[in-house]
């Protein structure tokens, strides 16, 4: 009876450690950091441009509640300029896809990442 209990431990042992060891696949980010759509109609989108100008070129589209993970990647510029005039510099996680851009303050709030 010992004999068994002492290989059912080992047999339980070895597969907790292979558990904990094996690869699992990389998250984009993880805790806080993150930002979610806001202020943009559920039918309309949240442009991400390729530089902190409304008038840059629309490297993604943020559509409000269905655009994967959206990381802040420095504070928001200018730090003089009231919040919802600035402009954020962000990565865009959606599935296979990452994009860097930029999106007005003023259509985005913080969000504690997967």
């Amino acid at each position: 009876m010992r004999k068994n209990g002492f290989l059912s431990a080992a047999i339980a042992t070895s597969a907790l450690a292979t558990l904990v060891f094996l690869p699992r696949p990389a998250a984009a980010t993880s805790g806080p950091g993150c930002l979610v759509v806001v202020n943009v109609a559920a039918n309309d989108a949240l442009n991400m441009r390729s530089r902190a100008s409304a008038s840059s070129r629309i490297v993604d589209v943020l559509v409000p509640g269905h655009h994967g993970i959206i990381h802040l990647d420095a504070p928001c510029q200018p730090p003089s300029r009231p919040w919802p005039s600035r402009w954020c510099p962000v990565t865009h996680y959606n599935g296979d896809r990452v994009s860097h851009g930029w999106v007005k303050a003023r259509y985005v709030r913080d969000s504690d990442c997967p």
